[in-house]
């Protein structure tokens, strides 16, 4: 997850209890969670002990390719460069429906003190980094195997497929800077028709959350994950001696003032009623020494937004207010946005059919989730076919308010949290295949 703030700890709960249910396959899927469940956690500590960045999945990758090949799947490999899709045919005809994990870690230094922490290298953008599962991906991975052998103990009740996508790269490729023309991840994937032959008719996914209690799902219909797009300023001035200004043109002094401009395309010039925006220069570079003003000044960024109109809007008037600013100096100023993700939207209509679903596979512990201004490459699938993305809390209770949060050298699962992911995935996959039939 491209994400630097995840959910906040205080969540609306639902006064909503989990729908019984009598469904004989349901309790089959309950009861095998829980069997399988010592088997998920070990893979999640063998893969937390061995991760791999973005497109260097080749060691979880044969992990997974080996063991749904065991379950009797049709497997395909090295999809979008280390991506595993396996299919599930059920003994009935119907929909297929597609569940997802990302495998990728991040280039973090661990320091849980975890007996299975990671003392991993591998290179990043050239240079060797250390590695960790930083935001959770072994979960994912441990929780989708799981579901896999679950499914597939079944599948002679299923009526219709089930497509299981093991994904690299989420969190972006290790091994290029991304420009926007090589595409990655999730878009690499769905363009290599992973959505297709057969045709899948919805897709479910999860991410755990450090800032959830173990075991609690957070959902939300609608917009839930912001788009998520790379910003690029290059201020070009006129060099010249630092004591002597009016000889050059200060692209030091420009830039300042375009961050400062920056500011107004959020609190003045967009409509934040709706959903939050964010614009946000994380680095600025120009110079090389205290009495020289350079020639020029680069700036990079991120922005995020909810919904492909306001990313539109929001991007032309980050080059309007910097090209102008810019000019009124006497400089002039490149703007380049990378749009890397699109708005994660959960569709309305299958999240309120498969809510019931939900709270069942959660033993009724749900709770309507806040908009997130962190991104999510799952956005891809949901732009392919109605999608669900779902939060799983991954912390002790005693904890809340204290966990370290994604993406941090502290970040921990507890390991408990993962057979409610395990019937989440299994549960949604049967119920909306059951359903579909019943509506045929």
């Amino acid at each position: 997850m491209r994400c630097r703030t995840l959910l906040p700890a205080l969540l609306l709960p639902l006064a909503l209890a989990a729908n019984a249910t009598d469904n004989a396959l349901d309790e089959r899927l309950v009861s095998g969670a829980e069997t399988i469940a010592p088997k998920a956690i070990a893979w999640r500590h063998d893969i937390h002990q061995h991760p791999e960045l973005g497109n260097q999945e080749h060691r979880t990758a044969a992990l997974v390719a080996e063991h749904l090949r065991r379950l009797g799947m049709d497997v395909q490999t090295g999809v979008g460069t280390t991506g595993v899709v396996g299919l599930l045919k059920g003994g009935k005809p119907g929909p297929v429906v597609a569940l997802r994990a990302d495998m990728d870690a991040l280039p973090v230094l661990e320091a849980t003190g975890l007996p299975f922490a990671s003392n991993v290298r591998q290179p990043y953008l050239g240079e060797e980094r250390p590695v960790m599962h930083a935001c959770g991906h072994d979960a994912h991975v441990a929780i989708l195997m799981a579901t896999a052998e679950l499914l597939a103990s079944v599948k002679d009740e299923l009526p219709g497929s089930v497509k299981f996508i093991f994904q690299p790269a989420e969190e972006g490729p290790s091994d290029y800077a991304y420009d926007g023309e090589r595409h990655f991840g999730a878009r690499l994937l769905v363009e290599a028709g992973v959505m297709k032959n057969p045709q899948v008719n919805a897709v479910f996914g999860l991410h755990v959350s450090s800032a959830m209690p173990t075991g609690l799902i957070g959902y939300r219909s609608g917009p839930v994950m912001a788009s998520s797009g790379d910003l690029h300023i290059r201020v070009q001035g006129k060099q010249t001696h630092g004591a002597q200004p009016w000889d050059g043109v200060d692209p030091i002094v420009t830039s300042a003032q375009i961050i400062n401009g920056l500011q107004t395309v959020v609190s003045r010039q967009t409509n934040i009623m709706p959903a939050p925006a964010v614009v946000t220069i994380g680095t600025i570079h120009g110079g090389s020494r205290h009495n020289i003003i350079p020639e020029e000044v680069v700036m990079t960024g991120t922005v995020r937004t909810f919904g492909d109109d306001v990313q539109q809007q929001v991007n032309e008037r980050i080059e309007r207010t910097a090209k102008g600013i810019a000019q009124a100096a006497g400089a002039s100023a490149e703007v380049k946005i990378i749009d890397n993700y699109l708005t994660t939207t959960n569709n309305p209509a299958l999240t309120e059919r498969m809510l019931p679903t939900l709270r069942r596979a959660a033993q009724g512990r749900v709770v309507v989730s806040p908009m997130v201004t962190g991104s999510e490459d799952f956005s891809f699938y949901a732009n392919q076919a109605p999608g669900l993305f779902v939060f799983l809390g991954v912390t002790p209770m005693e904890q809340m308010g204290k966990a370290a949060p994604n993406h941090s050298p502290g970040f921990m699962v507890d390991d408990a949290a993962l057979v409610t992911g395990i019937r989440t995935l299994s549960m949604l996959a049967t119920d909306y295949l059951q359903q579909t039939q019943n509506e045929n």
